[in-house]
């Protein structure tokens, strides 16, 4: 029976074989982190490495996700669809085990963590969507939802701001199924970490509410056990454990150095840490007895039928909530007549014509889609009352962990990375909301949540130069093109209420994928539509309003600009010019179709086009071609009231006119 010893080095060697063969990588961490991942994985992590997606396993998030070998080496090592053939690829292109955990590629990561403070940011959502699920569906005598969200982080997570944003949030939910390691070895790639990070992080914790055990010898399995355990035992805080370590343990001359943080150990020095290691084995080379005292197939495969046959159980006391459960958790399915139910509110919404801002349609949308949908958790980044993501069925978890509702306070980074952990836990169709000029803030989160292809629904209001008063620092300029240009995003900036509904399916419909829903602070007028308009705006842009015959041009609206659009063709057709508006709420819906519906919208023979958007000029090239005109912004913002800024930065039927007379 191998030792424990042997089990922690058997990561080591792994790690500084796989960095080696890549000739890049950081094996500091793996190698000092390793004998905590050992106590963790053997004696605590409950999880199935045959079944990686069973809904109540635990769940392990490496933030420091440099260190990915560690992760590597212990989905490998435990038995998950990870062959050894895998961890010599690392880092090459189209193996299972790049350069940083990225959920999706590799059975067993369940988030991508590449930004330092991202994975912790999850970790929180991890264990918002645990303790909100279990005070969902469980019942007494009836924990079918009991796991808990386990962390590894290092002061670079901990120096990003996003820790301190999620983990300040995470105090106060009191998250008590949410337990982080801190890996304290005071190095960074610079060096010695005094020099720039000085902080009492424990004293930091405590301030935050959390449970915090300090000093643990991240090198002594007893302590760490014992630290664990302490832990688990905290059921209405969550805990820092402080594991003081040595980066690149088992290196001889390299260990405790950021020598070791970011670059292969050579070959000359990995041989010096197999003799320091007592390890005489051959790269990637794992003994029998090492794989046997790793293997976890059969003990997770016991867990989770422990777990099924409790679900039974619960199915037979609770058979309408095990449906539920199901529907939501196991199998994430809509329910039945969602759809249905969402077109009859597309269609009430038109007929009803309401002039209102597109922000408050979308908050009507919430309240309709919110009694359908039992599994929409929303909230807000300090702005509700704004952003209007509030709705009468809203209810807190701070005060109800049953409710559907999170305020995150000024914390629009952690509410993003948090709503990523929230939608790769699932049971949930999260919305976050803030003013669009801050989706900055949080914009890698955003972006992180685009690269997963997880489902996450950004709420952005005050979308324009339309916010007025509060000026350039609050009006986006530039963010619409941002979102539009980020892979796998897809975004929406509704012309009326019709849109706005017509987009909120759309986003939630979308499982696989992330979705932008931009929103005025402004009134907008209700556009006339047909049955047929209506079918199409579905598709990402359709004929708004059409001339007799061939258009001799097509403005292109979107949002608050097509009222412009709109009275701007009436003043061209009245002086003779057949004028055609398409209204394009969403590009990439409409980048989608099929050529001849394209063609339909914008036949390739009109080349007189005009775009009209109160935001950066340059991404409509693709649309209107380099001979086509512009109608938007090229500068920032001033602040005025939206009504004179509209007639400052050119928002006017005269120039739209005089745009399209330019165009010859």
């Amino acid at each position: 029976m191998a030792s424990r010893k042997d089990l922690a080095n058997a990561i080591r060697a792994l790690s500084m074989d796989g960095v080696q063969k890549a000739k890049s990588g950081h094996p500091g961490a793996p190698m000092g982190m390793a004998d905590i991942a050992q106590v963790l994985w053997c004696d605590f992590l409950n999880h199935n490495p045959t079944n990686p997606k069973w809904s109540d396993r635990d769940r392990f998030v490496l933030s420091n996700g440099h260190g990915s070998m560690l992760i590597y080496s212990l989905l490998h090592l435990s038995g998950y669809a990870l062959p050894i053939e895998e961890l010599q690829q690392f880092r090459q292109l189209h193996s299972k085990t790049p350069g940083h955990p990225e959920y999706g590629y590799t059975e067993g990561v369940e988030t991508t963590t590449g930004p330092l403070g991202a994975g912790i940011s999850n970790a929180v959502g991890f264990a918002i969507a645990e303790k909100t699920l279990a005070a969902q569906f469980n019942r007494e005598g009836h924990d079918i939802v009991d796991h808990f969200t386990y962390c590894f982080l290092g002061d670079g997570c901990l120096m990003e701001g996003i820790s301190h944003e999620a983990c300040s949030l995470a105090g106060t939910l009191g998250l008590g199924k949410l337990i982080a390691f801190w890996d304290d070895n005071g190095i960074s790639i610079d060096g010695h970490v005094e020099g720039w990070f000085t902080e009492n992080v424990p004293g930091r914790f405590e301030s935050y509410g959390w449970h915090v055990i300090a000093d643990v010898d991240g090198h002594n399995p007893e302590a760490i056990a014992a630290a664990i355990e302490e832990a688990k035992s905290v059921t209405d805080k969550p805990t820092m454990i402080c594991c003081k370590t040595i980066i690149g343990f088992g290196s001889p001359n390299k260990s405790g150095s950021h020598d070791c943080h970011g670059a292969p150990l050579g070959d000359e020095e990995i041989a010096a840490a197999r003799e320091f290691l007592n390890w005489p084995h051959a790269p990637f080379e794992i003994p029998s007895d090492v794989y046997a005292g790793w293997d976890q197939k059969e003990a997770g495969t016991a867990k989770q039928s422990a777990w099924e046959a409790k679900f039974e159980a619960y199915k037979a006391a609770y058979p309408e909530l095990a449906a539920e459960y199901e529907r939501r958790v196991i199998k994430g399915d809509l329910p039945a007549d969602f759809a249905e139910k969402a077109n009859a509110f597309i269609a009430e919404t038109q007929a009803k014509g309401e002039n209102i801002a597109s922000r408050k349609a979308s908050q009507n949308t919430i309240e309709a889609f919110g009694a359908l949908l039992p599994e929409l958790l929303g909230g807000s980044a300090d702005l509700a009352g704004s952003n209007l993501t509030l709705w009468s069925g809203s209810k807190g978890i701070q005060d109800d962990a049953a409710g559907n509702y999170i305020f995150y306070g000024v914390r629009e980074f952690g509410m993003s990375g948090i709503m990523n952990g929230i939608s790769l836990h699932g049971g949930f169709i999260n919305y976050g909301a803030t003013f669009m000029m801050f989706m900055e803030y949080a914009r890698n989160a955003v972006r992180m949540s685009a690269l997963m292809g997880i489902q996450n629904i950004f709420v952005y209001t005050h979308d324009s130069i339309g916010q007025g008063e509060d000026g350039p620092t609050h009006q986006p300029v530039e963010q619409l093109a941002n979102l539009r240009l980020t892979p796998n995003m897809s975004t929406w900036r509704p012309a009326d209420a019709t849109e706005a509904a017509v987009a909120w399916k759309a986003a939630v419909e979308r499982q696989n994928a992330p979705t932008s829903l931009i929103f005025s602070r402004q009134g907008l007028p209700a556009q006339a539509r047909t049955a047929e308009q209506v079918a199409n705006i579905e598709k990402g842009a359709y004929v708004l309003v059409d001339c007799e015959g061939t258009p001799e041009v097509i403005l292109i609206a979107t949002g608050s600009e097509i009222g412009l659009a709109v009275a701007s063709a009436k003043a061209l057709e009245a002086a003779g010019t057949k004028t055609r508006v398409v209204s394009m709420p969403s590009c990439d819906f409409f980048d989608a179709q099929s050529a001849e519906y394209k063609e339909s919208v914008l036949p390739a023979a009109v080349t007189k086009r005009v775009a009209i958007e109160a935001a950066h000029t340059d991404f409509w090239y693709k649309y209107v071609g380099f001979a086509g005109g512009m109608v938007g912004m090229r500068t920032f913002g001033e602040s005025a009231p939206g009504g004179e800024l509209y007639k400052h930065f050119g928002f006017t039927v005269e120039n739209v006119v005089e745009t399209v007379k330019k165009l010859g």
